[in-house]
């Protein structure tokens, strides 16, 4: 099955960025494809790399960058809720571009299902 998905939340304000990360290592785990994430509202932040976690804490940020460059993920993040947040190409995690809502569109009619977190 083609999944696409669909973040809204920030990494340590909600539970949605860790479920959606264990959602898709275990989606592509059992065989399915994920066709993109998308990060959008306040889930952009999940991308940034301008926050640095406490060493003790995991690390949000270089596990979506991790996990995107070892699986071949695609991994947007809206420009509309980036630029709302002060967040730029320049402040973006390696792996992950910024664009458009037409990226949520495309990604929702080419996968069977659309998962949202948060």
């Amino acid at each position: 099955m083609k999944f696409a998905v669909q973040v809204l939340k920030g990494p340590y304000n909600h539970e949605a960025s860790d479920t959606a990360y264990n959602f898709v290592k275990a989606a592509l785990d059992k065989g399915h494809e994920i066709v993109r994430i998308f990060f959008y509202h306040d889930g952009v932040i999940n991308v940034t790399n301008m926050a640095e976690p406490p060493q003790d804490d995991r690390n949000v940020y270089a596990r979506w960058t991790e996990l995107g460059k070892e699986r071949g993920i695609d991994i947007v993040a809206c420009i509309a809720a980036s630029k709302r947040r002060g967040i730029k190409d320049g402040h973006i995690v390696d792996g992950t571009r910024i664009s458009g809502l037409g990226q949520l569109t495309e990604m929702t009619i080419e996968a069977d299902r659309l998962i949202t977190f948060g």
